[in-house]
């Protein structure tokens, strides 16, 4: 394959899967500016890493959640972002992004509280929820983020059993 070729196949690749990179990006980013350099961050990256990319091994969308999430979650740690440098909320545009631009029904307020629970999360388990969201399976998710199918399985568990509690005190107290 030419360097040509090798290059057309990437851009190719990436736009068929762009998606994951903005939902990433929008995942781990606290400000307009902070997706976009994000966004760049995680492209540079695949491109430096997809001459060492073996189709035989794991899907295309696998490895790209690997290197955007390793890369966000570098990042991340990187800032050592605190409670008080969290994130900024996502409105209705970041939400359009990421569904891919459908965009969503603003009097669902369970999804926006979804997504708010999510932004509270350390980027592990951020990380860990946008892939199960995606439906992807526990072996998957294990690949992708490098732990054991167990350890998926005992943190989504904790996740829901944290955003039940939560959820329903927000509908008890009215908020």
């Amino acid at each position: 394959m030419t360097a040509r070729q090798h290059q057309q196949r990437f851009e190719s690749l990436l736009r068929e899967h762009r998606r994951i990179v903005f939902k990433v990006a929008c995942l781990y980013s606290r400000s307009a500016a902070d997706r976009e350099d994000l966004v760049q961050e995680i492209s540079a990256q695949l491109w430096r890493s997809f001459g060492g990319y073996d189709q035989a091994r794991a899907k295309f969308s696998t490895w790209m959640y690997r290197i955007a999430l390793n890369v966000a979650i570098s990042q991340a740690r990187r800032e050592h972002w605190s409670e008080a440098s969290r994130f900024e909320p996502l409105e209705a545009h970041h939400l359009e992004t990421i569904s891919g631009g459908e965009p969503i029904a603003e009097q669902d307020e369970r999804l926006q509280a979804l997504y708010a629970f999510i932004g509270q999360l350390d980027p592990l388990n951020r990380a860990l929820i946008l892939l199960y969201l995606e439906d992807r399976g526990y072996a998957d998710i294990a690949e992708i983020l490098g732990i054991s199918e167990t350890n998926v399985a005992t943190k989504i568990g904790r996740i829901k059993q944290k955003l039940r509690g939560q959820m329903t005190a927000a509908e008890t107290t009215g908020a």
